[in-house]
């Protein structure tokens, strides 16, 4: 799994983290990937604590659903913190 399958897999899930979030129109193609890098890297931190299991470094079902969620969670925080 190479760099750009890295990107690839960020990319979707921002997409659809911000599909989710409703804010798909407000963000480009570059900010979904960044979305979906960091959200993956979040969404993995939480698992890690609660599970207390290891990081996966493989691309599957099961990461994609953490990097969803990871990616939804930082656009709601983002989203909260532009409204103040």
């Amino acid at each position: 799994m190479g760099f750009l399958s890295w990107i690839i897999f960020g990319g979707l899930a921002g997409w659809l983290a911000s599909i989710v979030a409703g804010n798909n129109q407000r963000q480009g193609c570059l900010m979904n990937i960044v979305v979906g890098i960091v959200g993956a890297f979040i969404g993995g931190l939480i698992v890690n604590f609660v599970t207390g299991a290891g990081f996966s470094m493989g691309f599957n079902l099961s990461s994609l659903i953490v990097a969803i969620l990871g990616a939804v969670l930082l656009l709601v925080i983002t989203g909260a913190a532009r409204r103040r």
